[in-house]
Protein backbone atom coordinates (compact mmCIF):
# COMPACT_ATOMS: atom_id res chain seq x y z
CA UNK A 1 0.00 0.00 0.00
CA UNK A 2 2.94 2.66 0.61
CA UNK A 3 4.80 1.81 -2.36
CA UNK A 4 1.38 2.42 -4.23
CA UNK A 5 1.21 5.73 -2.51
CA UNK A 6 4.54 6.59 -3.61
CA UNK A 7 3.68 5.73 -6.93
CA UNK A 8 0.57 7.98 -7.05
CA UNK A 9 2.71 11.15 -5.36
CA UNK A 10 5.00 10.67 -8.10
CA UNK A 11 2.78 10.80 -10.49
CA UNK A 12 1.13 14.17 -9.18
CA UNK A 13 4.29 15.52 -9.22
CA UNK A 14 5.55 14.31 -12.77
CA UNK A 15 2.29 16.01 -14.05
CA UNK A 16 2.51 18.63 -12.51
CA UNK A 17 6.24 19.52 -13.92
CA UNK A 18 4.73 18.76 -17.77
CA UNK A 19 1.68 20.94 -17.08
CA UNK A 20 4.10 23.30 -16.00
CA UNK A 21 7.15 23.09 -18.54
CA UNK A 22 4.16 23.20 -21.10
CA UNK A 23 2.70 26.37 -19.78
CA UNK A 24 6.24 28.15 -19.65
CA UNK A 25 6.71 27.05 -23.54
CA UNK A 26 3.10 28.31 -24.40
CA UNK A 27 3.99 31.89 -22.69
CA UNK A 28 7.29 32.16 -24.52
CA UNK A 29 5.29 31.49 -28.09
CA UNK A 30 2.72 33.91 -27.44
CA UNK A 31 5.11 36.55 -26.75
CA UNK A 32 6.64 35.11 -29.93
CA UNK A 33 3.88 35.19 -32.01
CA UNK A 34 2.64 39.22 -30.62
CA UNK A 35 6.64 40.51 -31.68
CA UNK A 36 6.21 38.66 -35.40
CA UNK A 37 4.93 39.92 -38.58
CA UNK A 38 2.08 37.51 -40.34
CA UNK A 39 1.70 34.93 -37.18
CA UNK A 40 -1.33 33.29 -37.25
CA UNK A 41 -0.40 30.16 -37.84
CA UNK A 42 1.69 30.61 -34.45
CA UNK A 43 -1.55 32.22 -32.54
CA UNK A 44 -3.43 28.50 -33.75
CA UNK A 45 -0.86 26.69 -32.85
CA UNK A 46 -0.42 28.33 -29.18
CA UNK A 47 -4.53 28.20 -28.69
CA UNK A 48 -4.59 24.31 -30.06
CA UNK A 49 -2.11 23.63 -27.34
CA UNK A 50 -3.38 25.95 -24.53
CA UNK A 51 -6.86 24.10 -25.42
CA UNK A 52 -4.84 20.68 -24.39
CA UNK A 53 -3.30 22.30 -21.54
CA UNK A 54 -6.65 23.25 -19.65
CA UNK A 55 -7.86 19.65 -19.97
CA UNK A 56 -5.07 17.95 -18.41
CA UNK A 57 -5.26 20.83 -15.63
CA UNK A 58 -9.05 20.05 -15.25
CA UNK A 59 -8.06 16.79 -15.26
CA UNK A 60 -5.63 17.38 -12.37
CA UNK A 61 -8.04 19.33 -10.31
CA UNK A 62 -10.94 16.96 -10.86
CA UNK A 63 -8.17 14.39 -9.44
CA UNK A 64 -7.11 16.73 -6.43
CA UNK A 65 -10.88 16.06 -5.46
CA UNK A 66 -10.54 12.79 -5.07
CA UNK A 67 -8.61 12.44 -1.30
CA UNK A 68 -10.54 10.65 0.81
CA UNK A 69 -9.10 7.34 2.54
CA UNK A 70 -10.77 5.10 0.20
CA UNK A 71 -10.74 7.22 -2.82
CA UNK A 72 -7.65 5.36 -4.24
CA UNK A 73 -8.90 2.11 -4.30
CA UNK A 74 -11.04 0.50 -6.71
CA UNK A 75 -14.19 -0.93 -5.98
CA UNK A 76 -17.18 -3.06 -5.56
CA UNK A 77 -20.37 -1.22 -7.30
CA UNK A 78 -23.55 -3.20 -6.36
CA UNK A 79 -27.16 -2.74 -7.10
CA UNK A 80 -30.18 -3.84 -4.99
CA UNK A 81 -33.63 -3.11 -6.22
CA UNK A 82 -36.00 -1.94 -3.23
CA UNK A 83 -39.77 -0.70 -2.42
CA UNK A 84 -41.72 -1.22 -6.28
CA UNK A 85 -42.36 -4.71 -7.03
CA UNK A 86 -41.85 -5.40 -10.85
CA UNK A 87 -41.08 -1.96 -11.19
CA UNK A 88 -38.02 -1.70 -8.89
CA UNK A 89 -36.32 -4.83 -10.60
CA UNK A 90 -36.63 -3.06 -14.28
CA UNK A 91 -35.39 0.19 -12.43
CA UNK A 92 -32.18 -1.98 -11.40
CA UNK A 93 -31.66 -3.19 -14.36
CA UNK A 94 -32.12 0.16 -15.56
CA UNK A 95 -29.31 1.82 -13.78
CA UNK A 96 -27.09 -1.46 -14.36
CA UNK A 97 -26.90 -0.38 -17.76
CA UNK A 98 -26.72 3.22 -16.52
CA UNK A 99 -23.78 2.35 -14.68
CA UNK A 100 -21.97 0.56 -17.56
CA UNK A 101 -22.46 2.90 -20.13
CA UNK A 102 -20.88 5.60 -17.80
CA UNK A 103 -17.88 3.31 -16.99
CA UNK A 104 -17.60 2.61 -20.64
CA UNK A 105 -17.79 6.42 -21.55
CA UNK A 106 -14.49 7.22 -18.59
CA UNK A 107 -12.71 4.25 -20.40
CA UNK A 108 -12.05 2.45 -17.14
CA UNK A 109 -11.42 -1.21 -16.60
CA UNK A 110 -14.23 -3.64 -15.41
CA UNK A 111 -16.44 -6.31 -15.25
CA UNK A 112 -19.60 -7.88 -14.73
CA UNK A 113 -18.96 -10.04 -11.50
CA UNK A 114 -22.61 -11.40 -10.85
CA UNK A 115 -26.27 -10.63 -12.38
CA UNK A 116 -29.29 -12.10 -10.87
CA UNK A 117 -32.44 -11.97 -12.89
CA UNK A 118 -35.66 -10.92 -11.85
CA UNK A 119 -38.46 -13.51 -11.51
CA UNK A 120 -40.63 -11.39 -14.20
CA UNK A 121 -38.51 -8.48 -15.70
CA UNK A 122 -35.50 -6.90 -14.80
CA UNK A 123 -32.72 -7.56 -12.33
CA UNK A 124 -32.58 -8.98 -8.42
CA UNK A 125 -28.86 -7.70 -8.17
CA UNK A 126 -26.02 -6.31 -9.75
CA UNK A 127 -22.40 -6.57 -8.91
CA UNK A 128 -19.50 -4.88 -10.68
CA UNK A 129 -15.53 -5.15 -10.04
CA UNK A 130 -14.05 -1.20 -11.63
CA UNK A 131 -10.59 -2.44 -11.46
CA UNK A 132 -9.20 1.41 -11.99
CA UNK A 133 -7.25 3.16 -9.18
CA UNK A 134 -9.60 6.00 -7.75
CA UNK A 135 -12.58 3.87 -8.87
CA UNK A 136 -14.13 4.49 -5.29
CA UNK A 137 -13.62 8.42 -5.22
CA UNK A 138 -15.12 8.59 -8.73
CA UNK A 139 -18.28 6.66 -7.73
CA UNK A 140 -18.99 7.21 -4.21
CA UNK A 141 -21.56 10.00 -4.98
CA UNK A 142 -23.62 7.08 -6.43
CA UNK A 143 -23.68 5.80 -2.95
CA UNK A 144 -27.34 5.67 -1.71
CA UNK A 145 -31.11 5.27 -2.45
CA UNK A 146 -32.11 6.46 -6.68
CA UNK A 147 -35.61 7.15 -7.34
CA UNK A 148 -37.41 6.10 -10.37
CA UNK A 149 -40.81 8.31 -11.37
CA UNK A 150 -42.54 6.99 -14.74
CA UNK A 151 -45.33 5.49 -16.40
CA UNK A 152 -44.79 1.89 -15.59
CA UNK A 153 -44.77 -0.51 -19.08
CA UNK A 154 -46.18 -3.43 -16.82
CA UNK A 155 -49.41 -1.36 -16.06
CA UNK A 156 -52.22 -2.19 -18.06
CA UNK A 157 -54.24 0.67 -16.98
CA UNK A 158 -51.13 2.97 -17.43
CA UNK A 159 -50.54 4.58 -14.07
CA UNK A 160 -47.66 6.43 -13.08
CA UNK A 161 -45.57 4.66 -10.22
CA UNK A 162 -42.46 5.41 -8.17
CA UNK A 163 -39.62 2.50 -7.97
CA UNK A 164 -36.61 2.95 -5.50
CA UNK A 165 -33.01 1.01 -5.65
CA UNK A 166 -30.12 1.15 -3.41
CA UNK A 167 -26.70 1.25 -5.02
CA UNK A 168 -23.47 0.57 -2.28
CA UNK A 169 -20.01 0.45 -3.36
CA UNK A 170 -17.32 -1.06 -1.64
CA UNK A 171 -13.29 -0.15 -1.76
CA UNK A 172 -10.87 -2.48 -2.50
CA UNK A 173 -7.76 -2.47 -0.81
CA UNK A 174 -5.26 -4.55 -1.80
CA UNK A 175 -4.16 -5.54 2.12
CA UNK A 176 -7.17 -6.36 3.89
CA UNK A 177 -6.40 -7.39 6.72
CA UNK A 178 -9.56 -9.28 7.93
CA UNK A 179 -10.39 -12.96 8.30
CA UNK A 180 -13.43 -14.16 7.98
CA UNK A 181 -14.14 -17.64 9.98
CA UNK A 182 -15.26 -20.24 7.37
CA UNK A 183 -17.94 -21.22 10.53
CA UNK A 184 -19.61 -17.88 9.73
CA UNK A 185 -20.19 -18.55 5.60
CA UNK A 186 -22.83 -20.51 3.98
CA UNK A 187 -21.78 -21.97 0.51
CA UNK A 188 -24.35 -22.73 -2.13
CA UNK A 189 -23.77 -23.51 -5.89
CA UNK A 190 -26.19 -23.14 -8.57
CA UNK A 191 -26.14 -23.09 -12.36
CA UNK A 192 -25.51 -19.25 -13.47
CA UNK A 193 -28.18 -17.70 -15.53
CA UNK A 194 -28.86 -14.90 -18.19
CA UNK A 195 -31.47 -14.07 -20.57
CA UNK A 196 -30.08 -16.08 -23.66
CA UNK A 197 -26.64 -15.25 -22.43
CA UNK A 198 -26.99 -11.04 -21.96
CA UNK A 199 -25.03 -11.11 -19.13
CA UNK A 200 -22.86 -13.86 -18.90
CA UNK A 201 -22.46 -17.36 -19.80
CA UNK A 202 -24.23 -20.22 -18.91
CA UNK A 203 -22.09 -22.79 -16.41
CA UNK A 204 -23.04 -24.91 -13.60
CA UNK A 205 -20.35 -23.47 -11.43
CA UNK A 206 -22.09 -20.21 -10.03
CA UNK A 207 -21.24 -19.66 -6.05
CA UNK A 208 -22.64 -18.00 -3.30
CA UNK A 209 -21.68 -16.98 -0.22
CA UNK A 210 -23.88 -15.68 3.15
CA UNK A 211 -21.77 -14.68 6.05
CA UNK A 212 -23.92 -15.49 8.52
CA UNK A 213 -23.58 -12.70 11.08
CA UNK A 214 -24.21 -9.92 8.99
CA UNK A 215 -26.47 -11.49 6.21
CA UNK A 216 -23.97 -10.37 3.90
CA UNK A 217 -24.37 -11.80 0.58
CA UNK A 218 -21.47 -12.18 -2.15
CA UNK A 219 -21.89 -13.90 -5.61
CA UNK A 220 -19.76 -15.20 -8.60
CA UNK A 221 -21.00 -16.44 -11.77
CA UNK A 222 -18.48 -15.52 -14.80
CA UNK A 223 -15.81 -17.96 -14.09
CA UNK A 224 -15.90 -21.47 -15.69
CA UNK A 225 -14.60 -22.83 -12.54
CA UNK A 226 -16.11 -23.27 -9.82
CA UNK A 227 -12.65 -22.82 -8.32
CA UNK A 228 -12.43 -18.79 -9.62
CA UNK A 229 -15.88 -18.67 -8.98
CA UNK A 230 -15.56 -19.11 -4.78
CA UNK A 231 -12.04 -17.68 -4.95
CA UNK A 232 -13.58 -14.15 -6.44
CA UNK A 233 -16.65 -14.86 -3.94
CA UNK A 234 -14.48 -15.34 -1.00
CA UNK A 235 -12.52 -12.32 -2.06
CA UNK A 236 -15.80 -10.10 -2.16
CA UNK A 237 -17.51 -11.16 0.88
CA UNK A 238 -14.09 -10.28 2.45
CA UNK A 239 -13.86 -6.83 1.03
CA UNK A 240 -17.70 -6.36 2.31
CA UNK A 241 -17.88 -7.45 5.49
CA UNK A 242 -14.51 -5.66 6.19
CA UNK A 243 -16.37 -2.36 4.86
CA UNK A 244 -19.66 -3.41 7.53
CA UNK A 245 -17.48 -3.67 10.19
CA UNK A 246 -15.33 -0.46 9.22
CA UNK A 247 -18.37 1.48 9.16
CA UNK A 248 -19.51 0.49 12.67
CA UNK A 249 -16.17 1.61 13.93
CA UNK A 250 -16.42 4.68 12.33
CA UNK A 251 -19.72 5.80 13.68
CA UNK A 252 -21.37 5.46 10.03
CA UNK A 253 -20.41 7.99 7.96
CA UNK A 254 -22.84 10.46 6.42
CA UNK A 255 -21.50 9.81 3.07
CA UNK A 256 -22.18 5.79 3.50
CA UNK A 257 -25.20 5.74 5.86
CA UNK A 258 -26.94 6.77 2.52
CA UNK A 259 -26.56 3.13 0.98
CA UNK A 260 -27.89 1.69 4.17
CA UNK A 261 -31.04 3.73 4.73
CA UNK A 262 -34.42 2.39 4.31
CA UNK A 263 -34.79 1.95 0.32
CA UNK A 264 -38.44 3.77 -0.42
CA UNK A 265 -39.23 7.28 0.49
CA UNK A 266 -37.57 10.25 2.03
CA UNK A 267 -34.10 8.44 1.85
CA UNK A 268 -33.41 9.02 -2.19
CA UNK A 269 -30.23 10.84 -2.81
CA UNK A 270 -31.36 11.24 -6.53
CA UNK A 271 -34.41 11.58 -8.48
CA UNK A 272 -35.24 10.71 -11.83
CA UNK A 273 -38.63 11.71 -13.39
CA UNK A 274 -39.91 10.34 -16.62
CA UNK A 275 -43.57 11.60 -15.74
CA UNK A 276 -45.15 13.54 -16.06
CA UNK A 277 -42.07 15.88 -16.75
CA UNK A 278 -38.16 15.04 -17.89
CA UNK A 279 -35.85 15.69 -15.25
CA UNK A 280 -33.23 13.90 -12.97
CA UNK A 281 -31.97 15.88 -9.79
CA UNK A 282 -29.70 15.05 -7.13
CA UNK A 283 -31.12 16.26 -3.56
CA UNK A 284 -27.94 16.64 -2.23
CA UNK A 285 -26.23 19.28 -4.95
CA UNK A 286 -28.74 20.30 -6.93
CA UNK A 287 -27.30 19.78 -9.83
CA UNK A 288 -29.95 18.69 -12.73
CA UNK A 289 -30.78 18.28 -16.34
CA UNK A 290 -33.92 17.16 -18.40
CA UNK A 291 -31.76 15.11 -20.38
CA UNK A 292 -32.99 12.21 -18.97
CA UNK A 293 -32.49 9.52 -21.67
CA UNK A 294 -28.82 11.05 -21.39
CA UNK A 295 -28.30 10.28 -17.92
CA UNK A 296 -29.67 6.82 -18.19
CA UNK A 297 -26.74 6.29 -21.02
CA UNK A 298 -24.26 7.02 -18.83
CA UNK A 299 -23.65 10.69 -19.19
CA UNK A 300 -23.43 11.28 -15.60
CA UNK A 301 -20.10 12.91 -15.53
CA UNK A 302 -21.86 16.32 -14.00
CA UNK A 303 -23.29 14.72 -11.32
CA UNK A 304 -20.33 12.90 -9.91
CA UNK A 305 -18.66 16.49 -9.97
CA UNK A 306 -21.50 18.43 -8.31
CA UNK A 307 -21.18 15.95 -5.70
CA UNK A 308 -17.46 15.97 -5.12
CA UNK A 309 -17.04 19.38 -5.68
CA UNK A 310 -19.73 19.75 -2.93
CA UNK A 311 -18.00 17.53 -0.57
CA UNK A 312 -14.39 19.13 -1.30
CA UNK A 313 -15.92 22.60 -0.18
CA UNK A 314 -17.49 20.79 2.86
CA UNK A 315 -13.75 19.03 3.78
CA UNK A 316 -12.21 22.34 3.48
CA UNK A 317 -11.01 23.88 7.33
CA UNK A 318 -12.66 26.65 9.17
CA UNK A 319 -11.27 29.85 10.04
Amino acid sequence: MLLKKITSLKKIISDWNEVSASCNDLSELYEMAKSEQNSQELFDSVETDFSALVKKVDAMEFRKMLNGPDDACPALLSIHPGAGGTEAHDWADMLFRMYKRFLEREGMDFRVVDVQEGEEAGINSATIEVKDDYAYGLLRSEIGVHRLVRISPFDANARRHTSFCAVYLYPEHEDVKFDINPADIRVDVYRSSGAGGQYINKTDSAVRMTHIPTGIVSSCQTERSQIQNRATALKMLTTMVAEHYKQEEEAKRDARMAGKKKVEWGSQIRSYVLQPYQLVKDLRTNEETSDTSGVLDGKLKPFVNAYLLSTSIEDLPTA
